[in-house]
């Protein structure tokens, strides 16, 4: 308790704090200087055991100590603390002249892209998004949809057929197998009619499988979106006011459809959709001094297949003609890129070169 020995500890400790070099340092000599252990503290413990008379007085002295030792602590955390930040700003400090793009922006592929488009064209209205396999049976691709068994379609020079095995353990050959690569996403449209309660509305996008050459117009890997609606009531109107609904909603509040007689095996009656065409808006028909490429100065663009849902595809799915009617059209994704972003070949959807699919952006 003398006074010289409490000034010997309180020198001690600040020398100790002006040594320290960084926060971890002054941290250690906080707790070796301040701490409950710390020659001041166990002082500051002595004081009760003193005469009455010399309390006072050391209590003051010892205070004093402790006091300028706290004092000059914090001003050492003060000053080290200002080091540490002014060192961060120096060592992560980031040039911003320097290129932002060197890695440029990825992009979604606009097959992607486009099919979510049309699809939330039909979710807004009601519809649900039905998924099937890709590897399917040949009833649900096509028995089930009214082809009959010597139909082309069914032909290994249209369709993809996935080699299987016999009973007596050897491989199938040709169409034996009776498991298709889907030739179109109409099987969903059974699938969906077999597992769902009826009234059914709904949209079905995919990836569809056909024995095409890869060329400018074709790819034997392609994407289509097609559409069913099942209920009672449903005419040949309902399917053309839902046509004309999608067609403005994806190419303009001004676009029209028309409808041409066809033949489907799973529609009747069938057509073939025809919008105007986005580029002429019909003005290139009989005007030699404004020909469009894109429709051949005739005005239309053929888009896709429609009609109303044949009977006997309702039949072969549970559903009673004599009480349901419903319509379907479907049409391939990759056409209506072309149509909508004046895309000339489809390889460039196929091969994968950035270039193309980075103008289209991360559009969601």
């Amino acid at each position: 308790m003398k006074p010289e020995e409490i000034e010997r500890m309180r020198d001690e400790a600040l020398a100790a704090f002006a040594a320290a070099g960084d926060l971890d340092a002054l941290q250690a000599a906080k707790v070796a200087h301040t701490g409950g252990t710390s020659p001041l503290a166990l002082a500051n413990r002595e004081i009760g055991a003193l005469p009455p008379q010399a309390k006072a007085e050391a209590g003051k002295r010892i205070g004093q100590a402790r006091g300028a030792v706290s004092k000059a602590l914090a001003a050492r955390q003060v000053e080290l603390e200002a080091e540490r930040d002014a060192r961060v700003l120096v060592e992560e400090a980031v040039d911003v002249t320097l290129p932002y793009d060197r890695v440029p922006a990825g992009a979604r592929h606009p097959l992607t892209t486009m099919m979510e488009r049309v699809a939330d064209v039909f979710v807004s209205m009601g519809y649900e998004i039905a998924e099937g396999p890709e590897v399917e049976a040949e009833w649900f691709n096509f028995d089930a949809l009214n082809f009959v068994p010597d139909h082309p379609a069914r032909q290994t020079q249209d369709t993809f057929f996935v080699q299987g095995t016999r009973e007596d353990g050897k491989p199938t050959v040709d169409d034996e197998s009776g498991i298709v690569l889907r030739t179109h996403t109409s099987p969903v449209q059974a699938r969906a009619l077999l597992g769902r309660e009826l009234p059914v509305y709904i949209v079905c996008p995919g990836r569809v499988y056909r024995t095409d050459e890869l060329d400018a117009t074709h790819t034997p890997v392609f994407h289509q979106i097609e559409l069913l609606a099942i209920d009672e009531g449903l005419t040949m109107s309902d399917l053309k006011g839902t046509l004309d609904h999608m067609v403005k909603a994806l190419f303009g509040s001004d676009m029209k459809t028309r409808l041409r007689p066809n033949y489907f095996p799973f529609t009747e009656p069938s057509a073939e959709m025809d919008m105007l065409c986005y580029v002429c808006r019909g003005e290139s028909v009989g005007n030699a001094d404004k020909p469009c490429r894109t429709c051949s100065s005739e005005g239309w663009i053929e888009l896709g297949g429609c009609g109303m849902v044949n009977p006997r595809v309702l039949t072969a799915c549970g559903v009673d003609p004599e009480k349901y009617s419903g319509f379907a059209f479907g049409f391939g994704i990759e056409r209506m890129l072309m149509f909508r972003h004046n895309v000339e070949d489809m390889r460039d959807m196929v091969e994968g070169d950035v270039r193309f699919t980075r103008p289209f952006g991360m559009e969601i």
